[in-house]
């Protein structure tokens, strides 16, 4: 059995200086991790992630990171991660951009154990003369020059996710982003789960498995644990949040004290949604909308 505590997963499997992904694309984005992060204090840490969300933001702000590697780095719908832009201009954050899909590619190149993969032409051509790690490489076909970048593989994966099993099986529907890839890339991954559910949940819907257990490092019961990105089946997305974030993140001192109040002074992601209250609650429940149930068979 691998199910753990949140706190307990960090402490174990995230190490200063590492190399941590956190996955999810607009959807299950494992803010409650970074959290977790944040309060035990990780130092030195290179955040890699396909568009770092806010999550990145406070990472940032909290002294966690000397290095981000991003492709679009923005608070989503609202304009400029204020203090990963400030900080990479002042020169105090080391950085790589890359395109999203060179983020992607960078990671199914590590997922499958290959030094690095080829893409056509990225359309970026500046963003290819800016970044030394894209590369050129010949076609051995027919000779046309190709576009190649690194494989990526992080030490720890953080994913998000609607329901695994105690002994690591994830599911997820809705908005997949490259939680499979990051997993299956890194050395040791840690998952965070709406429900932790019997393994005859699992069985009865294969095809939703995208994480196999036999690569999970740990699992943690987290409800809400994406909250202000959100969980499809179990809460919205708080849009109100990402615009308040905005203001918050123009000055040190509103981050400092935002840090203190959310973060620091919260013990773990139940005291956290509380701590939000009914009315945010109530402004974020949706409605139940099921999938037709499939019939698998039985031989």
């Amino acid at each position: 059995m691998k199910l753990t505590s949140l706190s307990q997963a960090i402490s174990q499997h995230v190490h200063d200086g590492d190399l941590v992904y956190a996955a999810g694309f607009t959807h299950l984005i494992p803010f409650a991790a970074g959290h977790e992060i944040i309060r035990q204090g990780k130092k030195n840490l290179v955040l890699a992630r396909a568009t770092p969300d806010i999550i990145y933001d406070q990472l940032v702000a909290a002294g966690c990171a000397r290095k981000i590697i991003f492709s679009y780095s923005g608070n989503p719908g609202v304009g400029s991660l204020r203090i990963v832009r400030a900080e990479m201009e002042a020169g105090r954050l080391d950085y790589e951009e890359y395109s999203h899909f060179a983020m992607i590619t960078r990671l199914t190149a590590g997922a499958t154990g290959l030094p690095f993969l080829p893409m056509k032409s990225v359309g970026t051509e500046d963003l290819v003369n800016a970044n030394p790690l894209y590369r050129k490489v010949t076609d051995p076909y027919n000779g046309e020059m190709l576009n190649v970048v690194p494989a990526l593989n992080p030490d720890v994966a953080i994913v998000h996710a609607q329901r695994a099993s105690a002994q690591g099986d994830v599911q997820i529907w809705g908005i997949i982003g490259e939680q499979k890839e990051a997993a299956f890339a890194a050395q040791r991954v840690i998952v965070t789960a709406e429900e932790i559910v019997d393994e005859s949940v699992i069985r009865s819907d294969p095809n939703r498995t995208i994480i196999p257990g036999l690569i999970v490092s740990a699992v943690c019961h987290e409800p809400y644990a994406a909250h202000p990105s959100y969980t499809q089946g179990y809460y919205d997305r708080d849009n109100a949040f990402y615009l308040e974030w905005d203001k918050v993140s123009a000055s040190p001192e509103s981050v400092k004290t935002w840090l203190d109040e959310w973060v620091y002074a919260v013990t773990d992601r139940a005291a956290y949604w509380a701590k939000l209250g009914d009315e945010t609650h109530a402004r974020l429940k949706v409605k139940p909308k099921w999938s037709e149930p499939v019939n698998y068979g039985e031989f």
